[in-house]
């Protein structure tokens, strides 16, 4: 009981120093309406998708991206999806094709786009899909707060980080959440909305009820590495993997009999392929770095880094998005 008290009484002078160290918001009642213009930053794979359907729910949406050439290839991102999606509904006769044409000029002139992450001030909240690299967003977080007003709310995209450091990084922890879409953004129904020990539940509520609004499926997770899809899919993927370097079946019989003996759409090495192999390797590099302070007993035992995995990362072939990994594209 001594011990038990002990350990409270540290914990909460923790929170004391932080709380004395950060800002917390005196905004008391965040909520959906007070959500009108969203930045996104990073256009990438993931960000494009997030922006296109924040702005086709009616957002106003601020894209940033540091590089121009990186900004244009986002945008062009953009188009090309909402383009393909919107000549879909003209041939399945839901829309005209001047209805079609309006709809795409209206979505696209909610999307404003800079390089420079100040002339977001204004937005209300400011999703982060940005690589998955725990250095390079903690920078990222330190760099933004002091230029985004004070009432906005951050979230950050990552697959697999714990958002804790993110969230202390940027100087206003209780209105930092995760905010974790699924790829391809625009198919995908899920999201997972992360909150963690600073996060205040009326920050956590108004980030689900945006999250609903752009017509997701929200799923709750607290801060626990890979949160619930990924830390349930991940060691799946690489047990398939590891099946490819002992030589104990080969990549098409694995994904064949998953498919047609568990009932799954597709089989491990093929969802591989679509994830990026890039990715789910800086996943597993992220779960096995000795620095990162997580233990068995309160995240349990993270799988390896597969051999294949690694060979075919060495070679630039990430699958898909490269056109060769498992398979050829």
């Amino acid at each position: 009981l001594i011990i038990k008290k002990m350990f409270t009484t540290i914990h909460s002078f923790r929170r004391n120093l932080i709380r004395q160290r950060y800002h917390f918001s005196t905004d008391k009642h965040p909520s959906l309406d007070n959500i009108k213009t969203v930045g996104v930053v990073g256009l990438g794979l993931m960000g494009h998708g997030i922006a296109q359907i924040v702005a086709q729910s009616g957002y106003n949406v601020y894209a940033v991206e540091p590089h121009q050439d990186a900004l244009d290839r986002g945008v062009k991102r953009i188009e090309t999806s909402l383009s393909k999606m919107l000549a879909k509904d003209v041939k399945n006769n839901k829309i005209t094709k001047e209805d079609s044409d309006v709809k795409f000029k209206e979505i696209m002139g909610r999307i404003a786009t800079t390089t420079t992450i100040a002339e977001a001030f204004d937005c209300d909240l400011i999703i982060e899909a940005m690589p998955e690299d725990e250095k390079i967003k903690e920078e990222f977080y330190k760099a933004l707060g002091p230029q985004i007003k004070p009432s906005c709310i951050f979230a950050s995209n990552t697959s697999s980080l714990q958002i804790r450091n993110m969230g202390l990084s940027c100087g206003r922890p209780d209105q930092f959440v995760g905010l974790h879409f699924f790829n391809p953004v625009q198919m995908m129904k899920l999201v997972e909305v992360i909150n963690y020990e600073y996060t205040k539940p009326e920050v956590y509520e108004t980030v689900t009820q945006f999250a609903k609004s752009l017509n997701k499926t929200t799923v709750s997770c607290g801060d626990t590495p890979g949160f619930i899809v990924n830390r349930l899919l991940v060691p799946y993927l690489v047990s398939a993997m590891e099946m490819v370097d002992r030589g104990h079946a080969t990549v098409p019989d694995i994904d064949v009999s998953m498919q047609l003996g568990a009932g799954h759409p597709m089989g491990p090495l093929h969802l591989s392929d679509y994830i990026g192999l890039d990715t789910i390797l800086s996943i597993l590099e992220g779960w096995n770095d000795p620095d990162a302070g997580y233990s068995i007993e309160k995240h349990g035992v993270f799988p390896g880094i597969p051999k294949c995995l690694q060979d075919l990362c060495a070679k630039q072939e990430f699958g898909r998005k490269s056109g060769v990994g498992f398979y050829k594209w």
